[in-house]
């Protein structure tokens, strides 16, 4: 497929994707809204997808809104934000739900919008020079349609203190409150994204897929019995799947299981 405002090359089960106008320091428009969209609902049909890695071009990963629809959209009535709304809404849903981990690799300045795309990101790896902030608050908005994600992932204390006041702040503070996982310098981003894509690889694919809708699924159970009946269900389920008997044979035999290259 031919992308305008993204670039995607696939390397065996691993596909990257780079978000593609450096000259906005990747700043989000409709384009490549829509184009984020329709690659992540593309990808969740790869059969032989199981690692996916987000970047930005040129000196940023994503700087947030691009000024050019921030100026549309202040003419735009109430309707015509809904509907705006929407299609960004499924974009991030499009990421969110994408059965493979998303990785995202982050450098410059994740902003706004872009500090969302963080968010859903599953394990981020970020340079240690990186900004980030949830600007919102600055131009009198609120981090509406990101704050799904960015709450699970960093939680109410420290959303508090980040939505209200849109505050920037570094990598440092980021992996402090579980929005990034890794800090490194900008010689070892290659190595350490390629360690996450080693881990993920050497684990049995359909067990992944499994547990990251699992978590999504379980978060919202609240009620004990409810949560110890499916937990129990989906362990014994996975011990007689394929994958689980093959796993636990090869650990028995002191061999790699048949997922292992």
């Amino acid at each position: 497929m031919q992308y305008q405002t993204l670039t995607v090359r696939r390397d065996g089960q691993v596909e990257y994707v780079t978000l593609n106008r450096p000259e906005v320091r990747n700043a989000f428009n409709p384009t490549l809204i829509a184009e984020i969209e329709g690659w992540a609902r593309s990808a969740a049909r790869h059969a032989g997808l199981r690692v996916a890695v987000l970047a930005g071009a040129g000196k940023a990963f994503s700087a947030g809104a691009d000024l050019e629809w921030m100026a549309q959209s202040a003419s735009y009535t109430r309707e015509q934000n809904l509907e705006d709304a929407r299609r960004m809404a499924a974009m991030f849903d499009a990421l969110n739900t994408l059965p493979v981990p998303l990785v995202g690799r982050v450098h410059g300045a994740a902003l706004g919008g872009g500090a969302g795309l963080v968010a859903v990101c599953d394990i981020v790896v970020a340079e240690e020079q990186t900004t980030f902030g949830f600007t919102e608050v600055r131009l009198g908005l609120v981090p509406a349609v990101i704050s799904p994600y960015v709450l699970a992932k960093i939680g109410r204390s420290a959303a508090r203190e980040l939505f209200l006041t849109g505050a920037r702040f570094t990598a440092a503070r980021a992996r402090e409150i579980g929005l990034v996982h890794a800090v490194t310098g900008p010689d070892q981003m290659e190595a350490t994204v390629a360690a996450y894509i080693r881990e993920i690889l050497a684990a049995a694919p359909e067990a992944v897929r499994t547990a990251k809708r699992w978590i999504d699924e379980l978060w919202s159970r609240t009620g004990r019995d409810e949560v110890t009946e499916l937990t129990t269900e989906m362990i014994a389920t996975r011990r007689v799947s394929a994958e689980g008997q093959e796993g636990l044979r090869a650990f028995l035999a002191k061999r790699k299981p048949s997922w292992i290259e």
